[in-house]
C-alpha cells in the first residue's frame, strides 16, 4: 500500500488503510483510528481513496446477465457494472454483493446467481414483504380491538406468552405492550379471545393430567384385622381422596387412639416409576376446576379409606394420658372398615366422644407449649357446570378433633424415627419474632404475618407454631410426596429392610419442596382467579372485618369470600370493626379486586 490510503472493509464498514509494519492503521468513517492485522479486513482498492464514498450509477442487471452463475473478483465486477475500477466503484461492487440479490460474496470473490436462484430469491422476498404487510395490517386491527380469523395464528403467539410458554412476542412489541404473561392475558381479555381461562398452573409448568402408570398388586404380608373396630374418615363435603381415618376409646391410663393412614408405600416403593412421578409432581394439585393427583387414579381407588368395604392401612396406635401426654406408640399394617363422614355429620356421631375429649386435652397441651391457634376464615372454591361456587368452611369443632389426631400421629412418628435413628423428613418451624397481644381476626392476621416459614429437614427440630418439640407429616401419603417418603421409611423399618439414607432423603426433600412451592402458588392463584370470576359473574355486597390500617387505607378480610382487600377509609375505624363492602371491579390478569365501603 506504500503510504497511499487503500480502501478496505472492516466490520462491514469502509475504512482507509495504511501499512504500519506488520499491521494496518485504519481510519474509520467517524474519524476514529484502529490498528488491525491484514487478515481482519477485506481489500477493495489499492487507493488512493478518501471517505466518504459516493457510489456512481451502474449497470447491475446487464452485468448479471453477462455473468449468470460465474464467479469474478470484486475488481472485475466493479469494471463490469461501473465501467472503471475506482475506490467508489469497488465499494459499489461490494455493496451489490453484500445485498445478496443478483450477486453474492463468497470469500474475496463474487458469484452471480443463476436465473433459478434469483427467481427463488425474489419469490421469497415478495412473500416476506406480503407477510410483513399482513402483519402490519393485523397490528392495526388489533390496536383498534378488532381481529379476523386469519389473525388467529398471530394471536397464538400472545397466547403462548400468556400461558408462560414463551418469553417474548413480536406482536406485543409491535402493539407497544409489555412482553409479560400478565400483559398478554389482559390483551387477550380485551379482545374477547379469552374469557375465564386460568393460566396459572400451566404458567408454572405443572402437569395437568393424572399420571398414567400401572400399580402392582398389594404384597402378601401379615396385616392385623381391625375390621371389628369403628373407624371414621372425616373430611369436607365432596372430598375424593380420604387417606386417614380415626377412632379413640377411653382406657385406664387415658385414651387409646387409632389413626389409620392409606398404606400407599405398600404399592409405591422408593425408586419405582410411580415414586419418581410423584416426586416430579410433589403433591396433589387442588384446583377449583378439579384435582390433578400426584399418583395414578388407581392408587386412590384401591387405597382410599372407606372407598371399599375393607381397606389396607398403616395404623398408628397411640396411648395418651388424660393430660394429652403421648405415653407410647405402636405401628403396623392393618385391615380396616371405614365409615366416611363430613365434619358436620361427625358432630352427631356418639362414637367420636372419646376422640373429642382426647383432642381437647392434646390441644390444651400444645397451647401450653406455645402453639399458635390461628383460625382465619376459609372458603372452598369450586367450578361447577360453568359457575363458580364459594362455600365458607364452618369452624366445626370436629375439625379440631381430626386435626389433633393427625398431629398426634405425626408427633409419634417423629419420636419413633428419632429413637430408631431412622432418616426422616421432619417438619420444623422457628418461633415468630413476637407474640401478638389482642383478640379477633386483626390479632390473628398480624400474627400470621409474623410466622416464619415451616421447613422440612432431615434433622429434627421443634415446630414452634404447633407447640411440638418434634413433628413430621405422615397422614396424607395420597396427597403429599414427603408424607409418602415418611411411610416408605417407616415400612422399611417395620420390615427390617434398608431405608433411604440421609443423603437420599435430603435429595427428595429438596426436590419435592421446590415443586410443592409451585403447587401451592398455583393453588393460591387459581383460587383467587376463580373467586374474581365469581365476583364478575355475581357481584358482591357483604361483611368485611378491618384487620390492618395503612395510612388512609384499611385492609379488610371478607369471610364470605376468603379474600382480603385494601379499601380507602372515609373515617378512622377500630381494628375488628365490621363494615359492608361492595365489589367494584376486578383485574383478572393481575389478580386484583377493588371494593368500596357501602
Amino acid at each position: 500500500m506504500g503510504g497511499v490510503a487503500a480502501l478496505v472493509i472492516y466490520k462491514n464498514r469502509p475504512a482507509l488503510a495504511e501499512e504500519r509494519g506488520d499491521k494496518l492503521e485504519l481510519t474509520l468513517p467517524d474519524g476514529a483510528r484502529a490498528r488491525v492485522r491484514p487478515k481482519d479486513v477485506l481489500f477493495l482498492h489499492p487507493g488512493p481513496a478518501r471517505l466518504p464514498l459516493e457510489v456512481p450509477e451502474g449497470e447491475e442487471e446487464a452485468a448479471w446477465e453477462l455473468l449468470q452463475g460465474q464467479a469474478v473478483s470484486l475488481k472485475e465486477l466493479a469494471e463490469l457494472v461501473y465501467g472503471a475500477y475506482t475506490p467508489e466503484a469497488a465499494y459499489g461492487a461490494y455493496l451489490l454483493a453484500q445485498r445478496g440479490e443478483r450477486f453474492v460474496l463468497e470469500g474475496d470473490r463474487v458469484r452471480a446467481r443463476t436465473p433459478e436462484e434469483l427467481a427463488a430469491l425474489l419469490r421469497a422476498k415478495r412473500a416476506r414483504e406480503e407477510r410483513e404487510q399482513a402483519f402490519q395490517e393485523a397490528v392495526g386491527r388489533l390496536k383498534e380491538g378488532r381481529w379476523l380469523p386469519e389473525d388467529r395464528p398471530l394471536l397464538a403467539e400472545a397466547e403462548a406468552l400468556a400461558w408462560g410458554e414463551r418469553r417474548e412476542s413480536r406482536l406485543m412489541r409491535a402493539l407497544a405492550l409489555p412482553e409479560t404473561p400478565e400483559a398478554a392475558h389482559a390483551f387477550l381479555l380485551r379482545l374477547g379471545l379469552w374469557r375465564w381461562e386460568n393460566p396459572h398452573p400451566r404458567r408454572l409448568g405443572l402437569p395437568l393430567t393424572p399420571p398414567d402408570l400401572p400399580l402392582p398388586p398389594l404384597p402378601e404380608e401379615a396385616r392385623e384385622d381391625l375390621t371389628h373396630l369403628p373407624a371414621f374418615a372425616v373430611d369436607d363435603e365432596g372430598s375424593q381422596d380420604p387417606d386417614d381415618a380415626v377412632y379413640a376409646e377411653r382406657v385406664p391410663e387415658g385414651f387409646r387412639l387409632l389413626v389409620h393412614v392409606a398404606d400407599v408405600a405398600a404399592l409405591v416403593p422408593p425408586g419405582s416409576p410411580q415414586d419418581l412421578e410423584a416426586l416430579r409432581r410433589g403433591a396433589n394439585l387442588y384446583l377449583p376446576e378439579g384435582t390433578v393427583p400426584m399418583l395414578p387414579q388407581a392408587a386412590t381407588e384401591r387405597l382410599g379409606l372407606g372407598l371399599r368395604e375393607v381397606s389396607p392401612a398403616l395404623t398408628f396406635e397411640l396411648w395418651v394420658s388424660e393430660e394429652g401426654e403421648l405415653l407410647r406408640e405402636r405401628l403396623y399394617p392393618s385391615w380396616v372398615r371405614v365409615q366416611r363422614l363430613t365434619y358436620r355429620e361427625a358432630l352427631g356421631e356418639p362414637a367420636l366422644g372419646p376422640l373429642a375429649a382426647l383432642a381437647q386435652a392434646f390441644h390444651r397441651k400444645r397451647l401450653a407449649q406455645g402453639a399458635l391457634d390461628l383460625a382465619l376464615p376459609e372458603v372452598k372454591v369450586r367450578l361447577e357446570e360453568g359457575r363458580v361456587r364459594l362455600t365458607p368452611l364452618p369452624p366445626y369443632e370436629s375439625r379440631l378433633w381430626v386435626r389433633e389426631a393427625m398431629l398426634l400421629a405425626g408427633y409419634a412418628a417423629a419420636h419413633l424415627a428419632l429413637r430408631e435413628g431412622l432418616p426422616f423428613p421432619f417438619a420444623t418451624q422457628e418461633a415468630p419474632s413476637r407474640r401478638v397481644e389482642g383478640e379477633g381476626l386483626a390479632a390473628m392476621w398480624e400474627q400470621r404475618k409474623l410466622l416464619k416459614r415451616a421447613q422440612l429437614k432431615a434433622v429434627p427440630a421443634p415446630h414452634k407454631g404447633l407447640g411440638l418439640p418434634l413433628y413430621a407429616q405422615v397422614t396424607s401419603p395420597l396427597r403429599r410426596y414427603l408424607d409418602l417418603v415418611a411411610h416408605q421409611q417407616l415400612r422399611a423399618w417395620l420390615r427390617g429392610e434398608k431405608p433411604l439414607s440421609q443423603e437420599e432423603l435430603l435429595q427428595r426433600v429438596g426436590a419435592a419442596e421446590a415443586v410443592a412451592d409451585l403447587v401451592r402458588e398455583a393453588e393460591r392463584k387459581s383460587k383467587l382467579h376463580w373467586t374474581l370470576i365469581h365476583l364478575l359473574q355475581e357481584g358482591y355486597e357483604g361483611p368485611g372485618v378491618l384487620v390492618e390500617r395503612r395510612g388512609g387505607q384499611g385492609v379488610f378480610l371478607l369471610p364470605e369470600l376468603g379474600l382480603s382487600a385494601q379499601v380507602a377509609l372515609a373515617q378512622p375505624l377500630p381494628l375488628n370493626a365490621e363494615v359492608r363492602l361492595r365489589f367494584l371491579e376486578a383485574d383478572l390478569a393481575n389478580l386484583e379486586a377493588r371494593f368500596a365501603l357501602v
